[in-house]
């Protein structure tokens, strides 16, 4: 008997190193780009590039439209590259708003040793150039999938016109064990990113949209997110929409529009 829980025991133990050197693999599939690489799109944009002071390398994508009513700040989620997100700026320009969009550390052009710390100082520092650029009262701060914590952290610790959060989890330890529930997780994980916490913090308007059929980020998420919230935090359910596929209906985009445009009003 004690052999065979010395087994297990080794086993586990195993499982649990993986987990942590592995990590990584487990939760972004990014996809690289070289740095010649020329994105091509329908509409004008520019090219933004940040040298962090930690040596890491951060590439954006910067669209714009005349007479912008403001900026949206796209934090996306956890695969491919700008090669492929670029797409959703349409959504926004559409609606009268420049859009801006980065590649996190590893995805894309973008280089550098990747934290859930860079993170959040990455996104802090796109934020500060946008700010210099539009003022944060022209800012709508917009996080999908894995970005939601990441969008909420830069709302709580700035002053954005909204906060848009798209199938958004409670926080990325809890979305973890769902699936990782026999993992310590608490001494593993190496992404914590409580966006319920961070909505405590964040006084500008928040919008969530969430797809009630959504089986990786579970619409309960949201719901707990604006109990969090202490129900400041208004939740759009779309009906019958997956995780992958909200800009499929048109209520997602019916409540974009009506979002947009509270956001744009409340400048007057």
């Amino acid at each position: 008997m004690l052999m065979v829980l010395a087994y297990v025991a080794a086993g586990y133990g195993a499982l649990c190193a993986v987990f942590w050197f592995f990590q990584h693999y487990f939760f972004f599939r990014p996809e690289l780009l070289p740095s010649t690489f020329a994105y091509r799109y329908d509409y004008p944009f520019e090219e933004v590039h940040f040298d962090m002071p930690d040596g890491g390398y951060i590439n954006a994508l910067h669209f714009r439209v005349p007479n912008a009513l403001g900026v949206v700040y796209y934090l996306k989620g956890n695969s491919r590259s700008l090669k492929g997100w670029g797409k959703f700026a349409r959504d926004f320009i559409g609606n009268g708003y420049d859009f801006f969009i980065m590649d996190y550390r590893g995805f894309g052009k973008s280089r550098g040793r990747r934290s859930e710390a860079t993170l959040y100082a990455d996104a802090q520092a796109a934020y500060d150039w946008l700010r210099a650029r539009y003022g944060e009262e022209h800012i709508v701060v917009y996080g999908r999938s894995l970005g939601s914590g990441i969008a909420a952290r830069v709302a709580a610790d700035n002053r954005p016109r909204m906060l848009i959060l798209d199938c958004p989890y409670y926080s990325f330890r809890y979305q973890v064990g769902r699936f990782g529930w026999w993992l310590p997780l608490r001494w593993l994980l190496r992404y914590q990113m409580p966006t319920w916490r961070y909505l405590d913090r964040v006084r500008c308007p928040v919008a969530i949209l969430h797809g009630t059929r959504d089986r990786l980020i579970s619409f309960a998420q949201s719901e707990m997110l604006v109990r969090a919230s202490g129900g400041r935090a208004r939740l759009i359910p779309i009906e019958g929409a997956h995780h992958n596929n909200l800009p499929a209906f048109a209520a997602y985009h019916e409540h974009l529009h009506e979002l947009l445009k509270a956001a744009a009003s409340s400048q007057a």
